[in-house]
């Protein structure tokens, strides 16, 4: 067995940390900025977005800014230099200097080492999965009307199947799992369809985990003007994960929202309680004062 070298990560001389405050960066006109090169095409797309960001950033501040870039190791390249795909003080530095970036990291499909992006994910406790969708005018595309596109997605990075618990098959832990499981949840075993070929999976979905993923959205949806927040999920199907998912979401909106939000579950029980038109001068009424409509959406 190759036993892993040992990693110096120096920082670069002239730079300073970023820092955190009461859940806000404080940015130096200097900071130290980690980065992992990546594998396949990670040091070519490198290579050329440095220039550009180094580029942006002296336009941006008349050259009184600057970042001072420090790299960090994993995948390939870490592998053949230390023996280990994700070291320990890569791990260190990303969570010490608070913002990296990062290239596309080698994950084999079907076998080898485990992702190391989850692996990062995980470590770090990088809950959100953050991804601006909008069209760009000039840029061709296959939608009808892409400049009606704009939109924000929050996937959970954590939980459910990111949280990585699976056991392969022909594994013990895969038999002894199976063992467990048919023998203390029979009705749910006998559901598998064909469980002596399975491998299985676990997909935990928590409640601090539901709310702190919404509430980031719905932080973030205030701060940027929008007008609702999708909750997508599969909540006809899992009711217990799926769909406590939605429901959990629903509530937080309403208990620390309430004044910036109006879900449909409220418009339902208007409903219920007083007629459809009600409800809808209800919603009619939230939408003009502003507030976030809360939705769901059948993944």
């Amino acid at each position: 067995m190759t036993t892993a070298a040992k990693v110096t990560l120096t920082p670069p001389a002239g730079g300073a940390k970023i820092t955190i405050k009461d859940g806000k960066l404080s940015v130096p006109d200097n900071p130290i900025i980690p980065y992992i090169e990546g594998d396949g095409t990670g040091p070519d797309i490198w290579r050329s977005s440095v220039r550009v960001l180094d580029a942006a950033v002296a336009k941006a501040y008349g050259g009184k800014r600057k970042i001072h870039w420090m790299e960090v190791y994993a995948g390939e390249k870490s592998n053949k230099l230390f023996n280990t795909w994700l070291p320990d003080e890569t791990v260190a530095a990303c969570r010490e200097f608070l913002v990296s970036i990062k290239g596309p990291l080698t994950t084999p499909v079907g076998g080898g080492i485990r992702s190391l992006n989850v692996a990062l994910r995980q470590m770090l406790d990088l809950y959100v999965c953050l991804r601006p969708v909008r069209w760009f005018k000039g840029v061709p595309s296959p939608v009808k009307a892409p400049e009606k596109v704009d939109m924000v997605i929050f996937r959970e990075n954590t939980e459910d199947i990111y949280a990585g618990i699976e056991f392969e098959l022909g594994s013990e832990e895969n038999r002894r799992f199976k063992a467990l499981f048919k023998e203390n949840f029979p009705k749910a075993y006998a559901k598998i369809r064909f469980p002596e070929t399975s491998g299985i999976g676990i997909k935990p979905v928590s409640l601090e985990g539901t709310e702190r993923l919404f509430r980031a959205a719905v932080e973030y949806a205030i701060a940027t003007r929008r007008k609702s927040v999708t909750i997508v999920h599969k909540g006809n199907i899992q009711k217990f994960t799926e769909g406590a998912f939605r429901n959990w979401s629903y509530a937080l909106a309403e208990r620390e929202f309430p004044g910036q939000t109006y879900g449909w579950e409220q418009w339902e029980r208007t409903k219920a309680a007083h007629g459809e038109k009600a409800a809808n001068a209800e919603m009619d009424a939230a939408k003009k004062s502003g507030k976030i409509i809360i939705k769901d959406a059948i993944a």
